[in-house]
């Protein structure tokens, strides 16, 4: 799909889009075949487990709050202004356990099927079933930790 050109005004989501993802409102900026681009309200004690892309970069620029990102064992804080790079094939979780919501935009490139995935992962509960939905669509969610 070609980009079309445009203003996606700031209140409003590529036809009229929000997802209720994982607890987190994700609305789309932008869709190309190129680049998927979405805003996301990360509200505090929510998160995403550690996955895989394994057909695309990600990256995230923080507007407001403050995010930690896992990339295996190592951990980093991100802060209004910084941008989290995750690179296609490389394992990160997605947290906020700052007291306060977190605002980012995400993008991805190219944009894959993430588009179709957040489209039927809309209010999904169940963690098996997001896990089964995401791995159909080029995300995988590694198991959690064994339990010491």
């Amino acid at each position: 799909m070609k980009l079309q050109a445009g203003v996606t005004k700031a209140p409003d989501g590529l036809n009229d889009t929000a997802w209720n993802v994982v607890g987190h409102t994700y609305t789309p900026k932008l869709l190309s075949d190129n680049a998927f681009v979405w805003h996301a309200v990360i509200p505090d004690g929510t998160f995403v487990p550690p996955h895989i892309h394994t057909t695309q970069d990600e990256w995230i620029v923080v507007l407001d709050g403050e995010l930690e990102l896992e990339f295996g064992p190592d951990k980093h804080v991100a802060k209004a202004g910084d941008t989290v790079r995750m690179p296609q094939n490389e394992a990160h979780g997605i947290f906020n356990r700052s007291g306060a919501t977190a605002t980012c935009i995400f993008g991805v490139a190219p944009a894959g099927r993430l588009y179709e995935l957040f489209t039927k992962l809309d209010n999904v509960t169940d963690p098996a079933e997001l896990v089964r939905i995401s791995a159909e669509h080029d995300v995988d969610f590694l198991p959690p930790p064994d339990a010491a």
